[in-house]
């Protein structure tokens, strides 16, 4: 049961991705909706259908078409708002986001009774941002934006705003682009990170108001069977990835890395796991360099207990932009949680996460050298690394979500928002 004291208020969520999707931001709402509830809160969502990871319609249940609105699994108000079926392709996508922001803005009206008390816009994607102040304006309520990644500092390396116009058009739109969205988190009532980092950096750009609420999960700790024998000498070295096939995460170190442990004798079995724009490239990827290495659609999450329990490692993968250095995956406490040692290529606060608590290895992002290395010596060694119980009492102290809620409500109260 929740531990947040009674509250009465009633949150409007902007969100361009939310259950029954399955991912990392439809997670992390799932759980804060079950105890906004628990604490009296009346919530209201303004998100498109389900058409996450593919783009294009996901359910054929009416009450989930645009334009529809229908009671989610804790008594939330979800209003379907419009949307654009999508291609992987950053444009693409991004059109979607912007006809869905349009709409929620359009729909807002749906919403109106009793009174909102708060707007929360969350990110991604972008244009949420501005159909939630546009919102906030509208009823005369703060606004609070989430930013669940370091935006607008992920443009440039992210490539989001690519097209094939002349070099000084694509610097002049990333710009404008980045002081339009700095504006606004500077405006805003209340900007909400995941992430002490990018709080940080927040304060020092002049931000009035940042609160951390960090990613949570639920899992347990997950008992593997005993096996016989060395990994990686007598039996392979299983590792895992799953999660998010994207840019940011960088997998194709992850392939390299393994056929570079391969060429020098370890026995190993890598499976990434997901969905995501890149899987095409890692599929021909794998089968040029002939990489131990398999991919595997989006799993359950029983399945994933079974994955869990089968993999020596887990993995935790970011591409070595200093924006991701602010960054913390929420896959990162899932594993920790799990019981599963991580193989974290990265950076900044998620490869502090890791070191200061030795639930891993770490080594640098990008570097596959120093990734299969990091392999050879576990067989070298004839014993994998076995994380600390600091480890999982620091994951059950910071990233529960009953805690978490009882964090992001009582910075709504200091905003005057409930």
């Amino acid at each position: 049961m929740s531990t947040v004291a009674t509250r009465r208020g009633h949150v409007v969520l902007v969100t361009h991705h939310y259950a029954p999707e399955r991912g990392a931001p439809q997670s992390r709402w799932n759980e804060l909706a079950r105890h906004f509830a628990a604490a009296g809160v009346t919530l209201s969502v303004l998100t498109p259908p389900p058409h996450y990871p593919t783009g294009q319609l996901q359910t054929d249940n009416p009450l989930q078409q645009p334009g529809m609105s229908h009671r989610g699994e804790h008594g939330e108000r979800v209003v379907r708002v419009a949307y654009r079926p999508h291609s992987p392709r950053l444009v693409s996508r991004t059109i979607d986001q912007m006809v869905a922001a349009w709409s929620s803005v359009q729909r807002s009206r749906d919403i109106s009774w009793p009174p909102p008390s708060v707007v929360i816009a969350t990110v991604p994607g972008i244009p949420s941002m501005f159909a939630g102040a546009a919102i906030a304006r509208r009823f005369k309520v703060p606004f609070v934006v989430e930013m669940r990644d370091a935006w607008p500092d992920l443009i440039q390396p992210s490539k989001i705003l690519e097209s094939r116009r002349p070099s000084r058009v694509k610097a002049y739109i990333t710009a404008l682009a980045h002081r339009s969205i700095s504006r606004l988190q500077s405006r805003a009532d209340l900007v909400v990170t995941t992430t002490e980092s990018f709080a940080e950096i927040l304060h020092e750009r002049g931000v009035r108001k940042v609160a951390v609420v960090r990613n949570g999960t639920t899992w347990t700790e997950v008992s593997p069977p005993p096996t016989a024998g060395r990994p990686g000498i007598d039996r392979p070295l299983r590792a895992v990835y799953a999660g998010t096939i994207g840019r940011a995460q960088g997998l194709g170190t992850v392939v390299e890395a393994a056929a570079l442990a391969a060429e020098r004798g370890l026995l190993l079995e890598v499976r990434i796991v997901g969905a995501g724009a890149d899987v095409p490239a890692l599929r021909r990827q794998i089968q040029s360099l002939d990489a131990p290495v398999t991919l595997h659609d989006r799993v359950s999450r029983e399945e994933m207990v079974d994955l869990y329990a089968w993999a020596d490692t887990s993995i935790v993968s970011l591409r070595d932009w200093e924006p991701l250095k602010w960054t913390v995956p929420s896959k990162l406490y899932e594993v920790i949680a799990s019981g599963n040692p991580v193989t974290a290529a990265a950076a900044g606060e998620a490869a502090e996460i890791v070191e200061s608590l030795d639930a891993g290895v770490v080594v640098p992002p990008e570097d596959s050298e120093a990734l299969a290395e990091a392999w050879l010596a576990w067989a070298d060694a004839g014993v994998l690394p076995k994380p600390s119980t600091r480890a999982l009492a620091w994951v059950e102290a910071n990233a529960k979500p009953d805690q978490l809620a009882q964090q992001y409500l009582t910075a709504l109260d200091e905003i005057g928002g409930l």
